[in-house]
């Protein structure tokens, strides 16, 4: 049974499960800023053990991020990135303002691609909108 917990993602636990999909290294003076200034974040328990997470950035307002949704390899495919999903996206139409729209986005892992299209999300660019685009700053 998956047992999800809101706002309480430690430090130890967002970088272990990092480290189980091979997503960049972060300092732990980054890691707390990171989860500091999320506004929501859920980790999926199973047996006990974290096996999944994701979380919220953005203004809450007008845009809100989906940020590091990660699943553990060896639980990929029981549903729990689903379940962590829609949890946030319930977040997002909380904290929106009645009669608005909020742009609802996220940077996806090559691969995964049909996963967040069963869930709504549209893959860039469209005839409309251009390509996602990112840049790491070596500070």
């Amino acid at each position: 049974m998956i047992h999800l917990v809101e706002d309480r993602l430690d430090i130890d636990t967002y970088m272990e499960l990092r480290e189980a999909v091979h997503f960049r290294k972060l300092s732990r003076d980054q890691a707390r800023r990171g989860l500091d200034n999320s506004l929501y974040t859920l980790v999926a328990y199973k047996d006990g053990k974290a096996v999944g997470m994701g979380r919220i950035v953005g203004d809450g307002a007008i845009i809100c991020y989906v940020q590091d949704l990660i699943i553990r390899p060896e639980v990929q495919g029981e549903g729990i990135g689903g379940l962590i999903l829609e949890a946030l996206k319930r977040f997002v139409i909380n904290i929106g303002f009645e009669g608005t729209t909020m742009m609802f986005d996220l940077m996806c892992a090559k691969g995964r691609e049909e996963f967040y299209q069963s869930h709504g999300f549209i893959a860039r660019p469209t005839e409309d909108l251009g390509p996602g685009m990112i840049q790491y700053l070596e500070l």
